[in-house]
Order: structure tokens, then sequence, then C-alpha cells
């Protein structure tokens, strides 16, 4: 069983529910240290002045914050202490939404919420009670000292907790990306565009994506640790992708995407015919 990375309650009207906190991400970035060129000695990084090259330890340092170019105002532990959330251990539902009123763009992390020895039936209750209506709640609490924002769905036959950005941390679309105007696609390119979306689709399946990129350099390190050579062959500059038109490269897409839906079935009915 995995071990829990907090615990506390739900608390929604005047029901309190202990739970339990699971992560349920991983990160599989390859990290990497940085080494001498021999690899004999593993590097650290130092806390030095860069006016006057002089070394710092730890304890002589202090949080500052920049208020102009320069020039910075210095935060006291203490100081930061008083304004700090204040600590408790329980995730508190304010309210309960539909699941489609909430943009994914607010979501950040996903984790698990599973019910602790005595919060069973509850757990249970609020879990079968949040499917039945399709809404998700909204809540709060602190973890380590943080607040956070969070919603709670029901998910893969338990509960989900996801924290969430606050509003004014989602930048608006429209002061960052200039959308061409509705008028300057024409209805045969729309046409199109929605056959090859609909030639294109079908079910969801996380297994079949995989991040190729981490699976090679996994299988390089792996050769490098077995003591293999690793020969590397010269780059080879890539093609300048052809320059078609929108229509153009909308059938050509779509004739592209038929003639791989009909290739799986051909195949089948070679089987057969044998």
């Amino acid at each position: 069983m995995a071990r829990s990375i907090w615990s506390g309650t739900i608390s929604f009207g005047l029901v309190n529910i202990p739970i339990k906190l699971f992560t349920a991400v991983r990160d599989t970035t390859i990290h990497f240290h940085m080494l001498s060129k021999d690899g004999q000695c593993r590097l650290r990084r130092r806390l030095v002045c860069p006016d006057t090259n002089e070394e710092y330890d730890f304890q002589d340092t202090a949080r500052g914050y920049e208020v102009a170019p320069d020039q910075y105002v210095i935060i006291r532990d203490e100081e930061l202490a008083s304004v700090k959330p204040e600590a408790g251990r329980t995730i508190e539902i304010t309210d309960f939404v539909d699941l489609a009123e909430i943009d994914p763009i607010y979501y950040d992390r996903t984790y698990y919420l599973g019910p602790d020895a005595r919060g069973g039936k509850a757990y249970r209750l609020l879990l079968d009670a949040m499917t039945q209506s399709g809404k998700v709640g909204i809540a709060k609490f602190v973890m380590r000292t943080k607040e956070y924002l969070a919603a709670i769905r029901p998910g893969r036959g338990i509960l989900c907790l996801e924290t969430m950005y606050f509003a004014d941390e989602v930048q608006d679309a429209k002061g960052v990306v200039d959308v061409p105007a509705a008028k300057e696609v024409n209805k045969k390119e729309l046409q199109v565009a929605a056959q090859l979306i609909d030639a294109l689709s079908g079910p969801f399946k996380p297994e079949n994506y995989r991040d190729e990129h981490r699976d090679r350099v996994q299988e390089l390190l792996d050769k490098k640790a077995a003591g293999e050579t690793i020969r590397v062959s010269d780059e080879q500059e890539e093609e300048a992708p052809r320059v078609l038109s929108l229509m153009k490269a909308l059938e050509a897409s779509l004739a592209k995407s038929k003639k791989s839906a009909r290739a799986p079935a051909r195949k089948a009915n070679r089987k057969k015919s044998a």
C-alpha cells in the first residue's frame, strides 16, 4: 500500500470525513548531476557575491524581494511567519459546481483521496453522492504552509483532488494571442477540416502515448552503464516542409488518414480468406 503524504478531513456542511492524500502522478524526468569533465567529482554550487567574490554560508543569507532594479527589501522569517496561512488539517468544500464549468487550464496537480480507518462509510457516501450528482467540490486547504485551491471529483472509483491555479494566476488569452477573424475561413475549408477531425477521432487510450525521447535517453544510459561504446552519427539537417496551400494541405491530410484507416481492414480480409 502506498504511503500517504498528508492526512486531515474533508468538511462540507456539518459533515467531516477523515481522509489521507496520496500522490497520483510521479515525475519520470531523467535528472543529471554536474560533474567535473573526468567524472571524478560531483560539483556543488556556492553562494558568492558577484561584486566581491566573497562566499557566504547559508546561515548568513536573508530573503529579499526586488522592488526596483537592484533594490530589495529584506524579509525576516518572523515577519513572513506572521502572514502565513493558518495551519489546519481541513479540506473545506465551499461550493459544488458542474465539471463542465471548470476550464482545464485551472488544473495543476492530481492527488488521490482515500478514507482513513475511521472514515470509510462517510467517504463512500460522499463518493456515491458526487458520482450521482455529476458535481465537483471546490475547496481550500493548507499543506506545508501553502494555501491551495482544489477541485474534488469522483474518478477511477475513488475521490480525486486536483490542486488549481487561482484566477489571477491564469493569463487572459486575448492579451496573449491574436486570433484571425472568423470571416478569414471559408466554408469549404471548414468542411474539409471537420472531415479530417472526424477521420482522426477515436477513444482516448493514454497507454498509446509514450515519451519517446525519455525512452531513448534511458536506453542510452542503460548502454553506458553496461560499458557499451556509443557511436554518434553526424546529424542530418531536416528537410524544410513543403509549403502547401491550406486547402491542399487539408485534402492531402484527409486522403492520408483514409488510406491509413483502410490498411488494417485489407489486412484483416486477407487473413480471413487464407
